[in-house]
């Protein structure tokens, strides 16, 4: 039975489309993922979709599908996971005791949680499947075929040692920036393919409206999208054209508040105005390999913090001194929340005085109660001059001639390189974590060492008082 079959049955996945006419387009898609025939109406939207001339005639294993929001796009991923689910036979590649998994990613499991209710809604809803749910957990379906349907947040540790019968990605292109990885899209799809390769027929399929023209699902876009002969799918569709059923007037209206980002969200355009900072080669070339921190140096350390009120973002302290024509970084501490703001100012100000620093910059935050707990322990609190961006504007020189010698900090590295440049409609660039992500040890690092530097990128140590 095709998936188009199960579709058409109102015992299997009939029911659960309400109108038939406004699931057209994601028809053709799933006729194209699974080489099924076309006609020629058909065909006109498979080439709209994915700017190739030939569909397929063979199934796909892997699919990209850049789609504007209230697409129907997370819907037709626990569609098709609960097809390969149902009907498809994995036993024959399993060792005793071993089971196939679905597995559903997302950046939280409350996003993956989405469609794993779609997938149950599904199996509960067939009376031909509903006998097939075996046990029930918050985070997993155990059917009686051996297949398990498991969510799971997306991280490279946590989606090993899996036999993957298919693995389902959702809004790839907003996964948070993992802690282990400067590029983690890419490095959990690496850790997920080798799961994949003992299952003959396992399929890889990435959803989401699309973002930045960097990660995984643009480079599937920019390499594979309009390609006949490629083996990746990609489908880039607009939201009415996968769900006429969403209001025009809707689309419109965010069009004319923010027209770049209702074209990514509604239009499925991958965004011109966010650019990537900086790139993982030049911050690798300024990391001192193996240095994870520096002890006091002969000559005057200078510090920075990027001060927290300890329930969401971390509180985070860079110290550097000048030496030899480079702003060297000495060390960073980086205390996540929930935390005291106290207790971290106490902790910040002893290791500061261990470096004979007695003055701190840090940015405008919360008003007076950063300068009056660092007056308390001997420390005196300086407001930058320069705003986020502007530091993070000085700092992007210096890296590319490698005037620094950074820390070998992993979540340092991290968040440098996730930064993100926009250019609003005024024209003015702002450079800033990624939605969902975090910058507070970026920030901290990038104040310290461009106040060692002067405009000209010739450093000086700055007068701090003893």
């Amino acid at each position: 039975m095709t998936i188009i079959d199960a579709l058409t049955d109102p015992h299997l996945f009939g029911s659960a489309i309400r109108d038939p006419a406004t699931f057209t387009a994601w028809r053709v898609f799933l006729k194209a993922f699974f080489g099924l025939s076309m006609n020629e109406a058909e065909l006109e939207i498979f080439r709209a979709c994915t700017g190739r001339e030939v569909p397929p005639t063979t199934p796909m294993a892997e699919a990209h599908l850049p789609t504007g929001r209230r697409a129907g796009k997370s819907f037709v991923l626990a569609l098709i996971a609960v097809y390969l689910a149902a009907f498809r036979e994995y036993r024959g590649y399993l060792a005793p005791g071993e089971r196939a998994t679905v597995m559903v990613l997302a950046a939280d499991r409350r996003q993956a949680r989405v469609i794993f209710r779609y997938c149950k809604g599904l199996l509960a809803g067939s009376p031909l499947l509903a006998n097939l749910i075996e046990r029930e957990t918050a985070e997993a379906l155990d059917l009686a075929n051996g297949v398990t349907i498991e969510i799971g947040t997306a991280s490279v540790k946590t989606t090993r040692g899996y036999s993957l019968a298919a693995v389902l990605c959702d809004e790839i292109a907003f996964w948070e920036t993992s802690e282990d990885s400067a590029s983690p899209d890419y490095e959990i799809l690496n850790a997920l393919r080798p799961g994949m390769a003992t299952i003959p027929g396992s399929v890889l399929l990435c959803a989401s409206s699309p973002y930045a023209r960097k990660g995984a699902l643009w480079d599937a876009f920019s390499r594979h999208f309009g390609q006949d002969n490629s083996d990746v799918l990609v489908w880039r569709a607009a939201t009415r054209v996968m769900n006429p059923t969403v209001p025009e007037r809707t689309i419109d209206e965010a069009y004319q508040r923010d027209p770049a980002a209702a074209a990514a969200e509604y239009g499925a355009e991958f965004r011109s105005d966010i650019e990537s900072f900086v790139s993982l080669d030049v911050v690798k070339a300024c990391i001192d390999s193996g240095v994870m921190e520096r002890l006091r140096h002969a000559g005057r350390h200078v510090a920075f913090v990027d001060p927290s009120g300890g329930s969401a973002d971390s509180m985070t302290l860079a110290i550097a001194h000048h030496q030899a024509g480079k702003a060297v970084l000495d060390a960073v501490r980086e205390i996540r929340p929930p935390f005291s703001p106290e207790q971290v100012v106490e902790e910040f100000a002893g290791l500061m005085k261990s470096y004979g620093i007695r003055e701190v910059t840090g940015d405008r935050y919360a008003g007076e109660w950063p300068r009056e707990r660092f007056r308390v322990h001997g420390i005196n609190y300086k407001v930058s001059e320069k705003s986020k961006s502007d530091l993070y504007r000085d700092l992007l020189p210096l890296l590319n001639s490698a005037k620094v010698s950074l820390l070998d900090h992993p979540r340092l590295v991290q968040q440098l390189v996730a930064l993100e440049r926009r250019t609003a409609r005024g024209g003015r660039d702002s450079i800033d974590h990624p939605r969902g992500g975090h910058d507070d040890l970026a920030n901290a690092v990038a104040g310290v060492l461009v106040g060692l530097a002067r405009p000209q990128n010739t450093f000086q140590v700055l007068p701090f008082p003893f």
